[in-house]
């Protein structure tokens, strides 16, 4: 996978506290074969609960963890088609750039390159969970168990504000590893990583926990920013590119992390490594297998980090918690009465010193769900129910409905799978069939043709292409879309 910047830094938005880089930080996918030679930038991808605490035997020894975990850890092998721009974008009309903007004529003109990670099956019948990274944008995904089987994987979700992803085998009666609670690890206590580093397979290493609560600022981009929830689970078990997506796990051999980053000036180890708690792994999958997608709750507050300066700044008493900046309105915490410059000090009873702990305790909970807030007011103890709510300051679930097919004009609109969806970096769309014998014909565009955009509405489903093409008034209007090599293209219809 090609290798990825991050700006780090810290931002308040809704729900996002400051986080503090603590050096460079790699994610840990194995690279990508490439014709270019390797170079290491400052950030790149790794590719019911039961309690945590594990009976050590005397003297100290991991058979048992690396004996339970080792067969339910899989190679997560990926093919990708590499995509770069041709001239075409820089010849085009001014007017169209302006209109769609500068991200046509890109074309896939070489071959499919490899990457892989590691997946750690959670369910007899097939479910594996992964990180993102590691089949992020995949054309193909395979994974191959510890005895050796290969299969075809499907992408059933993913959530890139976690870096989590779940995939399916068709298969049966598969090892499994067991959730472990990862609130029960306490800093210090053994630890084994389990996966697939430079591919070397089902590799096992061990470490102590040395942070929980670890906020790195490797997932916040563009897209994600306000909604990243880094809360780590930072060990020194030895893990390098190839390990992202592996397994975590504690003496008994219960998982409780999934490993995804490492801080690193080289690309490889060099003294911590960083897992997604168990506990926001198994809320994530519930989500994604009950209603396609996750939902995230939120306070519906900016927040922010306090140190001995700010607290000084805002005459705080207290350097515990997490300061409130600004409330939004109609939200969950405006309406149970909190107010900038509280200071929240626990999410029903669990304490939160910082914006990351106050993110993966409310990352827990879906819009709808009450929790009570502790926290500070001009020095004094209080507390509030709070509504959690979505996005939208609703608190009605989201379920991914499955989109049909529409005849229009003509032509078929097909939806567009997840698989490809991620494949080509889009959200959505409707992939045409028929235009030879359909109006669309005269228009330039193929049978298999992505359309992502007409004017300036975004196509999600093809329903939409009916709905928006009967609603524009006469003139010209331009569809914009992608094919399935990745070529961009965009195509003017007359509307008479």
């Amino acid at each position: 996978m090609k290798t990825k910047q991050f700006i780090l830094g810290v931002a308040l938005s809704a729900v996002v506290g400051g986080g503090v880089a603590v050096g460079s930080y790699k994610m840990l996918e194995e690279e990508q074969v490439v014709q270019t030679e390797q170079q290491y930038p400052n950030v790149r991808y790794t590719s019911a609960m039961r309690s945590s605490s594990a009976v050590v035997p005397e003297g100290l020894n991991f058979v048992k963890a690396a004996s339970v975990s080792t067969p339910a850890v899989v190679h997560v092998m990926t093919e990708y088609s590499v995509r770069s721009s041709d001239s075409y974008s820089s010849q085009m009309d001014p007017f169209l750039r302006e209109f769609f903007g500068d991200g046509f004529g890109q074309r896939v003109p070489r071959g499919p390159q490899m990457g892989s990670g590691s997946g750690v099956i959670i369910a007899s019948n097939g479910y594996i969970v992964t990180n993102n990274h590691v089949i992020d944008k995949a054309d193909k995904i395979e994974v191959v168990l510890d005895d050796k089987r290969k299969f075809e994987a499907r992408l059933v979700g993913t959530d890139p504000t976690t870096d989590v992803a779940l995939l399916k085998v068709e298969t049966e009666n598969l090892p499994t590893i067991r959730y472990g609670n990862s609130d029960d690890l306490q800093v210090g206590e053994w630890v084994l990583a389990v996966g697939n580093p430079m591919n070397l397979t089902s590799t096992v290493t061990a470490g102590i926990v040395s942070a929980k609560g670890r906020n790195i600022n490797i997932l916040r981009t563009s897209q994600n920013q306000d909604l990243s929830i880094e809360s780590f689970i930072q060990t020194d078990a030895a893990v390098n590119p190839g390990n992202s997506g592996g397994a975590l796990v504690n003496l008994n051999g219960d998982l409780v992390g999934i490993n995804t980053a490492i801080a690193s000036q080289t690309g490889q180890f060099a003294g911590y490594s960083f897992a997604v708690p168990s506990s926001i792994v198994s809320k994530v999958v519930d989500d994604l297998l009950k209603y396609g997608e996750v939902q995230r709750a939120l306070l519906g507050a900016s927040i922010q980090e306090i140190d001995a300066a700010f607290a000084k700044e805002k005459g705080l008493k207290t350097l515990n918690g997490v300061y409130i900046a600004q409330v939004a309105e109609k939200s969950g915490a405006e309406e149970a009465g909190l107010k900038s410059g509280d200071v929240i000090t626990a999410i029903n009873s669990v304490p939160v010193a910082k914006s990351s702990q106050l993110l993966e305790q409310v990352a827990r909970y879906r819009p709808g769900d009450k929790v009570t807030v502790s926290y500070l007011r001009d020095g004094k103890e209080r507390s509030a129910k709070v509504t959690l709510k979505n996005r939208q300051n609703s608190t009605e679930l989201v379920k991914r409905s499955e989109a049909k097919a529409v005849t229009f004009d003509g032509a078929t609109f097909e939806p567009v799978s997840k698989q490809e969806m991620r494949k080509l970096g889009i959200d959505g769309g409707a992939q045409i069939t028929g235009v030879r014998s359909s109006k669309f014909r005269d228009t330039g565009m193929k049978d298999g043709f992505i359309i992502t955009r007409i004017d300036k509405y975004e196509v999600n489903e093809p329903a939409d292409v009916e709905k928006y093409l009967k609603s524009l008034e006469s003139g010209v209007v331009y569809i914009e879309g992608v094919y399935p090599d990745g070529l961009k293209a965009y195509y003017p219809i007359g509307k008479g």
